[in-house]
């Protein structure tokens, strides 16, 4: 199980990349994984501001749908257009081209509340 340590992580399977005021916003090679194939991802959020825990969109397994939540508070600024044709880069690199839409930032103390990497291993019993 691939978890990187310079990401931080949700109780919900969503990491975030922080650079500066911007993040980077996907879901866990955990959370890929137990979904199965992914077939298909909706986001239609850009230029929304939302709220921490807000649900900025939605990813479709074969078996089920799930709910995508913000980890942290700001504007949708972009969404991975690659996974429109290509939802299945979200099973083969999560942390990379699976990518699902980059924020900036609207309040960055909500970062300090995210898990660690090693507190999300504990979380998934890793």
């Amino acid at each position: 199980m691939n978890i990187p340590s310079d990401l931080k992580y949700t109780k919900d399977h969503e990491w975030v990349k922080i650079s500066g005021t911007t993040a980077v916003i996907g879901i866990t090679d955990f959370a890929q994984n137990e979904l199965g194939d992914i077939v298909y991802v909706d986001i239609n959020t850009v230029g929304q501001e939302l709220k921490q825990h807000d649900v900025f969109g939605t990813v479709e397994a074969v078996k089920t749908v799930s709910d995508l939540y913000m980890p942290i508070s700001g504007k949708v600024l972009e969404v991975n257009a690659a996974l429109d044709g290509s939802p299945e880069k979200v099973n083969s690199d999560p942390y990379g081209e699976g990518w699902m839409v980059k924020v900036q930032i609207g309040n960055a103390s909500e970062a300090d509340g995210l898990l660690t990497a090693a507190q999300y291993k504990e979380l998934i019993g890793q």
